[in-house]
């Protein structure tokens, strides 16, 4: 056994915390992403999961540059739910965290969840805010995806968690295989758990940074991609007519998305210039949101899940 393969292993059998991240986007977020998680060594011992799908030229860089983290290599069209599955199964930390390969955690995050879930007895979720502000596409892709995360929000039960600041019970994902099995974003993981009464709980002072970069032609792509596999799965065995029905309904969505995200950052008293600045951009996003959600409810998801990054 080499020398990093030692370290690894001596790291994974002493872990309280072990962290998920997909590599999907490429050195340039990755890298920033593992020397921010890195750093949460200091107050936690941690076990980076890193699961890629790019290739051999990533994944040897990151046991270059990161000799601790264990890199779970999968097929180049492994979705982002089955590389999380395949993480969890991985894992040896009692407790299991998920994030995405360009989510920035301040000093103290790591600390924080486990104590919040120590305290809870719960899956635990944050906040997430905008790291990538340079430019107002960034900004609007940011808005479009997650007026809904960012503080203030209220604390305490929820049925609803985000899939990228979020901790778990490694007991309580192994109960829920055939759940993750179904290799569906992480709402449908969360929806069987709050069915069987499993405790979930937001802790809005637990914040990560979403530091996403973007042209418009590539997140408009994104947006289409998510939304199709989401609605895709969703109708996946039903009717024809019932699926022709919910692509209708879908036609209402972009009024529907508009006010709700306007609603939010209005009500929050936060980036109400960026948002003003970004209405022109919301408005293209959401149609490609919608086109997706039509074309999933009426042709299914294809490979759209695979592509999502």
């Amino acid at each position: 056994m080499s020398a990093a393969q030692l370290v690894r292993s001596a790291v994974a059998m002493a872990a309280e915390l072990s962290v998920v991240v997909p590599s999907v986007n490429g050195l340039g977020d990755l890298i920033g992403c593992l020397t921010a998680l890195q750093a949460q060594s200091a107050d936690v011992s941690l076990e980076m999961l890193v699961v890629d799908r790019l290739g051999e030229s990533v994944r040897s860089e990151v046991t270059r540059h990161f000799p601790t983290a264990r890199v779970l290599p999968v097929p180049a069209t492994t979705t982002i739910p089955q590389m999380r599955q395949a993480a969890f199964e991985a894992a040896t930390g009692d407790a299991v965290a998920v994030i995405e390969d360009h989510v920035i955690v301040p000093a103290g995050w790591a600390r924080a969840l486990l104590d919040a879930r120590r305290e809870t007895g719960a899956v635990v979720g944050g906040s997430i805010d905008n790291a990538a502000r340079t430019s107002v596409v960034d900004w609007a892709a940011f808005l479009c995806e997650y007026s809904h995360c960012i503080t203030p929000l209220p604390a305490g039960p929820t049925s609803a968690l985000p899939g990228n600041n979020i901790v778990y019970d490694r007991a309580l994902l192994l109960r829920y295989r055939d759940a993750l099995a179904a290799g569906k974003w992480e709402n449908y993981l969360h929806d069987a758990m709050h069915r069987d009464g499993v405790p979930m709980v937001l802790r809005p002072e637990i914040g990560v940074g979403h530091k996403k970069h973007y042209t418009v032609g590539e997140y408009l792509s994104q947006r289409f991609l998510y939304a199709r596999s989401y609605a895709g799965e969703r109708v996946k065995g039903m009717p024809l007519a019932k699926r022709l029905a919910y692509g209708a309904a879908a036609f209402a969505l972009p009024p529907l998305l508009m006010y709700r995200t306007v609603g939010r950052v209005l009500a929050k008293r936060r980036y109400r210039m960026q948002l003003v600045l970004s209405i022109p951009l919301l408005v293209l996003f959401i149609l490609s949101w919608t086109a997706g959600e039509v074309v999933g409810y009426w042709t299914g998801p294809a490979d759209s899940l695979s592509r999502v990054c």
